[in-house]
Formats: C-alpha cells, structure tokens, sequence
C-alpha cells in the first residue's frame, strides 16, 4: 500500500494538477520539463524557486512507483538538506542509515566489516527511501515553489523554428486531447530510455558495454538496519533498508550470466533465491527469515552511455542525459547534483538569453567533469573483475563519492532558496 505521508500533516494540502482541456490549444511557459521523477521534479522546483514560469509533465500520476535501487549516497542527502527538503523525506518514515558492512563470499573471506557512516559534508547518514514517497515529495515542493503540474500527459513531438531550434512541445492528455506548449527552454528528464533525448538530435558521446541484470524485491524484517554490500564470484547483492520495515534486497550478476538468474516461466523469484544461496548463503538465510513482500523488479542490459547535455532550445538531465550500470546506486544522487547544474545554467539562459549557448555549454562540461570518476569505477565494477580488485574499486568509490558529497555542500546557496525562504 502507498504510503500517503500528506495525511499525517505534513502539508496542508495535496499535489496541485491542473489537467488538460480539450480546448485548450496552445499555451506558453518559459520552460517545459519532461518527466517529473528525480531529475526533473528537481530542475523544475529550483527554476520554480528563482521565478520562472515552469511547467512539469509526466505520463504517470503520482504517488507512483518507479525501478530504482532507492539509495540516495551522502552527496544525494546533502543535496536533500541544501533544499530544504531532508526533514520531509525522514518524516515520511524513511529510515537514516548510520552503518554499511560489507560480505566476502569467496577465497579471501574473513569476516564481515561494519563500519559507521561517519558525520561529514553536514550530514551523517544515508537513505534509501521508496520512490513513490520520494517523487511525490519533490514533485510537491516543485508545485508549492509555482510549477505547473501536468500528469498523465506525454509529450509526443517537439516544436522547433524555421531555425531548427526547440521551440516546444506537443503533448497529449489521458483522453487524446492535444495541447502545444511553447516555451523558451524544454527540459528532457525523461529517463534512459529517453524520447526526447532522440527528438532533440542529442549525440551519444560515449558508448560503452551494456550492463548486466540486477533484479530486486522488498524484504520485511526486523534485522535490517545498515546498508550491506555482499559480494561473491560473479555476483554482487545488497540490502538498502526503506520504508515500512522492509529493505530493497538487490542481486546482480552480469551479462553472460543473465538466462540463469531470469529462470524461466513462473521460476523467477525462485531462481533469484537459488543464486543468492549458491553465491551469498548468509544473504540468503536472513532473507528467508523474513517475508518478501513484492514480484521481482529489475533491469537486463542497460546502456553505459553520455549523451550531449544540451542544445539550441533544449537540454537533458538525470538518466536521459547520462546513464551508467546500477551496480554503484548512485543514479538519484547523479540526478540531484545535475539539476542543480542544469537549472544553475538554464536560469542564466533565461535571463539573459545572449548567454545562452555558452551557459549551457557550461552544463554540459561541468557534467561531464563531475561523472569522470563514478562513471570510470562504475564500468569497471560492471565487468566483475576479481573479488580483491572490487573491493579496492569500491574502496576508491567510496573517496570519490565523500569527495563529491563535500563539493556539493561547498556550493553557494542553491538557485532561488532566499526568494523561496521570502515567500515562505
């Protein structure tokens, strides 16, 4: 069951929609977001704050749950404080995480190492919460800072000028009705499969192996409390307690042992329990001494790509602009550092539009610059190299991410939080 947090007060009021008429022709806006999950919800609330006339699409309504690992690392929670949005997520139940330990199941195991998530960049924990409690926060704080909220609705085409450049978009409603929405940037966060990302013309700049097949459930028991890294030949799994007493329970293995994992017919939970007891039997024993609690969720053969960031009219943020394998869970917290990127940049743009290409050129480099590290581990990571070189790939992991996580909480002031804190 969602869990709806709004009824236990913490605002005043629900999510405000504002549906499509039938008549409704065209409208205008100064920017359009596709997609409305974390890195568009976020572009959208930070542009909202500065004063700009956005409105947010997405063909889902919200709450509505979405395939993610959940864990938001300590640069996602930073990100989280510096919006002033953290004491709603632990609010809504979200458990912090203080610990993370780590499992060896091969040759060179000892025992396990916990080790405490030690107070740094303002914060002390991590989280890991459900999505559809986590979307609807954001989108809602997008809402209460003046975005326009347009759900169930899918944007079919863009609109350009005579000049090629984005000009808009064409969207449909949940009846067929047709609206053209113009507007002076379009924002495409809608995911790594993304549509927009092929109607703007965006070129994949790197391209790299697919990755490899990560499957996942929910898990009630009373024995989760950390984060857990669990690793074994050619499998890696791990625990991120959410909401509700239950931890997302995550196993990946890669490509070529993709058919095994997936089982076949109605044997898929049951070939997903038989590799954890082959690889990870620790695993293995304390989630049968709990309850599953969901079907098996996952991914097989997603792209570790970059795609250009940004062009004339248009831009890309979260999983549509860059996407690399869920083995390091680090895709929120990507997100959430590049909205505030993009939206630095658009907010310039908008200002002062002679600045524009440069200001987004500015996005796109200093993007690129910020996933250089994650984005080079993470592939090697995704290739299962010997247990001993993934624990000092995850040891160098774990530098980077600190190191990122102090970056994000030396930036100045996020866009608009004086104007917001005046209205507020």
């Amino acid at each position: 069951m969602l869990l709806r947090f709004y009824r236990r007060g913490m605002h005043q009021q629900l999510i405000r929609r504002q549906p499509l008429s039938r008549s409704a022709g065209s409208r205008r806006h100064d920017v359009v977001v596709v997609g409305a999950r974390c890195a568009g919800a976020a572009s959208a609330l930070l542009l909202a704050r500065a004063g700009h006339d956005v409105v947010l699409l997405d063909r889902a309504t919200f709450p509505s749950d979405t395939t993610s690992t959940h864990s938001l690392v300590r640069g996602g929670v930073v990100q989280l404080a510096r919006w002033g949005l953290l004491d709603d997520v632990l609010a809504s139940g979200a458990p912090p995480i203080r610990s993370v330990s780590f499992h060896r199941y091969d040759a060179d195991a000892g025992e396990p190492l916990t080790l405490p998530v030690k107070p740094r960049a303002g914060v002390d924990h991590m989280l890991a919460p459900r999505r559809y409690v986590l979307d609807e926060i954001l989108v809602d704080a997008a809402v209460r800072a003046g975005a326009t909220l347009l759900d169930r609705v899918t944007a079919s085409d863009v609109v350009r000028d005579t000049g090629g450049r984005v000009r808009g978009v064409i969207a449909r409603g949940p009846s067929g009705e047709r609206v053209r929405i113009e507007a002076r940037l379009v924002i495409g966060a809608d995911g790594v499969r993304s549509k927009m990302a092929h109607r703007f013309g965006a070129a994949t700049t790197q391209r790299y192996a697919p990755s490899g097949v990560c499957l996942y459930s929910y898990v009630a028991a009373d024995h989760w409390t950390g984060f857990e890294f669990h690793l074994g030949e050619r499998v890696f799994a791990g625990v991120f307690p959410t909401h509700g007493g239950e931890a997302c329970i995550w196993l990946i293995r890669p490509r070529g042992d993709t058919r095994m994992l997936l089982g076949s017919g109605g044997r898929r939970l049951e070939a997903w329990m038989d590799a954890l007891q082959a690889h990870l039997p620790g695993l293995a024993a304390r989630v049968r001494a709990g309850t599953v609690t969901a079907p098996l969720r996952g991914t097989v053969g997603l792209p570790n790509h970059v795609r250009q960031a940004a062009g004339p009219g248009w831009a890309l943020v979260g999983d549509a602009g860059y996407h690399r394998d869920p083995i390091t869970g680090h895709g929120m917290t990507d997100a959430f550092r590049d909205a505030e990127l993009l939206a630095e940049a658009a907010d310039l743009a908008l200002r002062e539009p002679w600045a524009e290409a440069e200001a987004l050129a500015s996005y796109e480099r200093q993007r690129d610059a910020a996933i250089a590290d994650t984005f080079r581990i993470t592939r090697e990571l995704g290739a299962f190299p010997h247990p001993n070189r993934f624990v000092a790939l995850q040891t160098e992991l774990s530098r980077a991410l600190d190191a990122e996580a102090q970056a994000l909480a030396a930036r100045p002031a996020p866009l608009g939080q004086v104007l917001q804190a005046a209205v507020d």
